[in-house]
């Protein structure tokens, strides 16, 4: 079962559901999701992934991305790292199934993950780290708002390749606020 935390118009953030760890767990071994991802030399069981998720559900801020059309679930979405002396968090996205890459909806669930930071956790910086051959990643993040602040030169190799890691962010000021903003106003 999901519970619509943030609501956009393609999806929902819900609390992640534990129940959905044999779903992860495909999801996380298929090397097409998993080579964008730190845990891409991991062999995950189900019983691994099941404690993953009961540690992710009960961190703070993790959400199940879920379509809202049908109420499928298609990944996760949170801030692995979080920082409330300076204000800065750690942007962490998954999108598992991939009936839904390139549809816009990891968009979508980052400016809701992106309104609920600045907006109800106030913070003001939050950040994320891709592999630069993770072109359509990179390219989402673009369009959520996210620019390229460094990188660290050829620190992944894959297949004989090395590639950066780039870090890119988005400030609370740099940001255009969607569903808080007008939940705010009805209440007025």
């Amino acid at each position: 079962m999901y519970y619509k935390k943030m609501v956009g118009r393609k999806c929902y953030l819900s609390p992640i559901n534990v129940d959905d760890y044999e779903k992860y767990t495909l999801w996380v071994n298929d090397m097409e999701v998993a080579v964008g991802m730190i845990f891409s030399a991991s062999l995950i069981t189900p019983a691994k992934e099941k404690r993953t998720l009961e540690r992710l559900s009960e961190t703070e801020f993790n959400f199940a991305i879920v379509d809202i059309e049908k109420d499928e679930l298609i990944g996760n979405i949170g801030f692995p790292k979080l920082d409330y002396m300076n204000r800065v968090a750690e942007l962490g996205i998954f999108i598992g199934n991939k009936d839904y890459w390139g549809k816009g909806y990891g968009t979508e669930a980052i400016h809701l993950l992106l309104d609920f930071g600045f907006n109800i956790l106030n913070l003001h910086n939050i950040y994320l780290r891709v592999f630069s051959y993770n072109q359509p990643a990179i390219s989402c993040y673009k369009k959520a708002g996210f620019k390229e602040a460094g990188r660290i030169r050829e620190s992944k190799e894959i297949a004989g390749e090395k590639y950066d890691e780039i870090y890119m962010d988005v400030l609370t000021r740099e940001f255009q606020p969607l569903y808080i903003k007008e939940l705010v106003e009805k209440k007025k």
